[in-house]
This record gives structure tokens, sequence and C-alpha cells, in this order.
């Protein structure tokens, strides 16, 4: 990439930090793509679009959603140069269009959940700090939701007795109501204890907090010390399983939204995927024609 386009790039970023309000790890992953992207080009910023359409054929090999998102990062890019008055054309229309469709989350049955939860609460019985952290942790991820993002980043007073919600800052900056389960407040409390009072965070980890990777690596240790496939649980499948099963218990679908933080209710709407079962017994129990003899 040359000097003006890391220039470009930079400026991007800088707009999309002020006015969307978008997270280092977003910024980061919108650097990744037009970085990647550059290497397939003569220039970035002075591409044409004839460069833009030979990026199907080098991209040939990248997974779908790769390529949808480096395609989204250079049409997001390419408008802002327009609006800056950088170019007066977009090059953007003979992108790459991959087929791609949002995956479906991995699937966690509330049983397995339970024998989660159970190990955990079993290791925390010993009082051992770890053990009582570990246990506050999943107690946040199941009953709340919380992105990992979010939850290593809980400062130390986020969660309050007698508070029953939790306010946290969310993707692109936006403030969220988080109602927070009484198990989860005492597990936090009891975990609290072990936290120095001049602590910033609630899950302090060196100079700083806990960080995601590690925070991945100890839900799947818990998950394999259940008895469970360690690569089926993760943070993130943790918050699938808390939005699933609010679903599967009669949750309105807007206020599973909120509940999430998601921006669109498309992205909420992929969860009703795992309460087909429910859904076929409400059409049997419900529909006008279910009594009717055949």
């Amino acid at each position: 990439m040359t000097d003006a386009d890391r220039q470009l790039v930079d400026r991007f970023l800088e707009m999309l930090a002020a006015e969307a309000g978008a997270s280092r790890n977003t910024l980061a992953a919108y650097r990744g793509d037009l970085e990647a992207a550059a290497r397939g080009l003569p220039t970035l910023g002075r591409a044409t679009s004839e460069d833009l359409g030979t990026l199907g054929g080098k991209w040939a090999e990248l997974a779908p959603s790769t390529v949808s998102r480096r395609s989204s990062a250079l049409r997001r890019f390419y408008g802002f140069l327009v609006d800056e008055g950088e170019r007066s054309d977009d090059p953007s229309a003979t992108l790459p269009r991959a087929q791609y469709q949002r995956p479906l989350p991995k699937i966690l049955y509330p049983e397995e959940v339970e024998a989660l939860l159970a190990t955990a609460e079993d290791k925390a019985a010993s009082d051992e700090p770890i053990a009582v952290r570990n246990l506050a942790i999943l107690e946040l991820l199941y009953g709340s939701g919380l992105r990992a993002t979010e939850l290593v980043s809980l400062p130390r007073a986020a969660v309050r007795p007698g508070q029953p919600f939790l306010i946290l800052q969310g993707k692109g900056s936006k403030e969220r109501l988080v109602p927070i389960s009484t198990r989860a407040s005492q597990a936090v409390e009891r975990w609290r204890g072990n936290v120095s009072p001049s602590s910033q965070w609630l899950f302090p980890s060196g100079k700083s907090h806990l960080s995601r990777v590690r925070l991945y690596q100890l839900v799947r240790e818990l998950a394999a010390d259940a008895g469970l496939p360690p690569d089926k649980i993760s943070p993130h499948v943790l918050r699938h399983a808390f939005a699933t099963h609010l679903l599967a218990g009669g949750a309105d679908l807007r206020v599973l939204q909120a509940l999430l933080g998601h921006a669109d209710i498309a992205t909420t709407q992929i969860y009703t995927h795992v309460d087909s079962a429910r859904l076929i017994e409400l059409v049997n129990s419900r529909h006008p024609l279910a009594d009717r003899h055949r």
C-alpha cells in the first residue's frame, strides 16, 4: 500500500470512529480488509472499476464470508472518498458479490448449560478465587448474553447489589440496559471480594483486564471439565444459548433484539431456527384448523 493510500485509509477509519462510533476491533477489521484488498490492486485510492473487477478471480479461493466482508469494506471506503471529494466516481459496482448465507448459531441445549454451570459451582464451592471468578464469568455470559469484549471490560463497580441490570456500552458505543439474574449478581458479588478495591476492572489481569483470547480458553477448559466438547462451546455460543433459550421460553423478538444490542432485527431473527419444535407445537395447538379431523 502506498503512503497516499495509507493516509486515505487512516482518514476513513477516523471517520468511522468519530461518526459511526466504530470500536477498535471494528476499525482493525476494516484496516485488515482494505490492506488485503490493496495487495491485489495497482493502487487502492485510485483503482478503476476494471481493477476492482479482477478481484473476483484473485479471491476465488477465499471463503464467501471473507469475499463479502472485503467487498463491503471497499464499497464503504469508496463511498467515503466520493463524499470527501477525493474521487468523482465510485468504482465499486464491479466488486465481487459472493453468495453468502449467515451461518446458523451453534446449538447448546439447556441440559448442557446446566452441566457446565453445575461443574463450575462444584469447583467454586472450594472458595478458590479462580474457580469463583470462573463461575461469575459463566453466569454473566449465559445469564445476560454479554459479548466477550463487553464482559472482559466490565468495570469493577458494574454489577451492584440490588441493581437488577447492567448499563453496557456495546458496538458503536451504543448504551443498552441488560438485566442481570440474582444468580449472576450473587456470583459476581462473591468474586468481587477477591478483586482489589484499586482495580478498575471486574476481571483484572496484569495491568489491564482479562483478554478475549484468555476468556475463550477459560470457557473451553470449563467445557472440558464438564464433559462437553470444548470446540462446541465459546463465549459467543453461550450468548447464542442466552438468546435461543429466552426465545424458547416465550420472549418477544423485539425484546431479545434490545437485550442483545442488535441494530437490525434481521440479525436477531436467525435465532428463530433453533425453536422449530416449539413453532410446530404452536401451529398444531393454536392454528384455527388444528382440531379439524381429516
